[in-house]
């Protein structure tokens, strides 16, 4: 039935017409049809160049552009080209509906290969389907590209900016995802975390008249700082509550870390030994033996403890409404853990005071962004990558994160197969 539909299309078509079918054996002995296709007789072709009808003058040898399989049968068509002679274009060879170009995967096909490269590896794709790894990367390279070509980047309000680690010894990409109300999509993707990276996406989106930016939110990486205040200066720019609260637990790790050592050394009991975790989770996610574990440090005057205890009423900043009483509490907590003379909790507060305006801006912008997307998304682009492991080109990294986390467009299809 399907098949039938395919056909009478192409017969439909007013330059084509489909002649007979027949059975063979193809390619890794898979069954395949085989259904050889005719220019309609007076049928003028199409230039491939202006698209405009023009005169044949020989035909080249037959090629077959490979269709969706029909219950794993390959579905194969099979044609002649003809070359016409284009008073404008010159020499050109025909334009033909199914294919583009010199690909050997009809369009449908190749839609159908990029759908389902959302959903499992490229390897997995090419196997189920028996298509090769490069006709999937072919075909999530041409949905990339016609979806980067299509989308609209108008009426943008949020940016969430970070950084994922993409290569050992140090090498990232910057990403920037839309984290507006109601659209979480990845907008653009820049190789290295460096400042021409991120003025690439402004220079972007200044390009598409994007003038309805409001709220950025990035961590504390100094380009990414800089490059925002330079392109950006008027929106209001908010540190990711994610990558605040890493400070602290790196600071407590660092003081636990110090004082088991010190420990071990003067002989005393063992007190940290396996109390990383619990030090670190949220109260309400410890389960019942760290949190029994946690009860006991808590009695015990520890600098660890201290560090924890100070993290925790950090905690009651982020709860707060206006940005006046969030600063009060922020500068009488900072005196306060300055008094600790822990050196890793001194490098959290010249940090916080460092960024005051901005950590105030979160208050601000309460409810129009969520920076929690941010972390989110790049849990997602982890897992791409994990999946696209063995990639060492940043273009196919890039064609992978943009087709699955970036919601471009697709065309619209009479037959959806996937």
């Amino acid at each position: 039935m399907q098949l039938q539909t395919i056909l009478n299309q192409v017969q439909k078509h007013q330059s084509f017409v489909y002649g007979a079918a027949c059975w063979r054996e193809g390619a890794r002995g898979r069954l395949a049809i085989e259904v050889e296709i005719q220019p309609r007789k007076n049928g003028k072709p199409l230039c491939s160049g202006c698209q405009q009808p023009r005169p044949g003058y020989d035909r080249l040898p037959v090629r077959s552009f490979e269709f969706v399989p029909l219950w794993n049968i390959a579905l194969v068509f099979l044609y002649a080209m003809r070359r016409v002679d284009c008073p404008t274009c010159g020499i050109k060879v025909e334009q033909i509906p199914w294919a583009e170009g010199k690909n050997h995967l009809t369009t449908t096909y190749r839609w159908f290969l990029a759908k389902w490269a959302k959903r499992l590896s490229w390897t997995e794709v090419a196997k189920a389907f028996g298509a090769s790894w490069d006709a999937v990367y072919g075909a999530v390279l041409m949905a990339v590209v016609w979806g980067l070509s299509h989308r609209s980047l108008l009426g943008i309000e949020a940016i969430g900016v970070d950084e994922i680690q993409w290569l050992k010894g140090h090498t990232y990409l910057t990403l920037v995802y839309d984290i507006g109300a109601g659209a979480k999509r990845l907008l653009y993707i820049g190789k290295e975390r460096t400042k021409q990276s991120l003025r690439t996406l402004f220079q972007l989106l200044k390009d598409k008249g994007c003038a309805s930016l409001r709220y950025v939110c990035s961590d504390m990486w100094q380009p990414y700082l800089a490059v925002i205040a330079e392109k950006a200066g008027h929106v209001v720019h908010v540190l990711d509550r994610f990558h605040i609260m890493k400070k602290f637990n790196e600071a407590i790790d660092q003081i636990r870390r110090d004082e088991a050592q010190e420990m071990k050394r003067l002989g005393m009991e063992p007190l940290l030994r396996h109390a990383r975790w619990c030090l670190l989770k949220r109260p309400e996610n410890l389960n019942d033996t760290q949190a029994s574990r946690l009860s006991d440090l808590l009695s015990y005057n520890l600098n660890t403890v201290t560090a924890y205890l100070l993290r925790e009423e950090f905690q009651r900043f982020w709860e707060f409404e206006a940005p006046k009483e969030a600063g009060e509490f922020l500068d009488a907590w900072c005196e306060q853990a300055l008094l600790t003379e822990l050196e890793p909790i001194n490098k959290v507060v010249g940090m916080l005071r460092s960024h005051r305006e901005l950590l105030l801006n979160w208050f601000v912008a309460r409810g129009q962004m969520s920076s929690g997307a941010v972390e989110g998304m790049n849990n997602k682009a982890k897992i791409v990558i994990r999946k696209a492991y063995g990639f060492r080109i940043f273009r196919a990294v890039e064609v992978a994160l943009y087709h699955t986390l970036g919601a471009l467009p697709e065309p619209q299809f009479t037959h959806e197969f996937c």
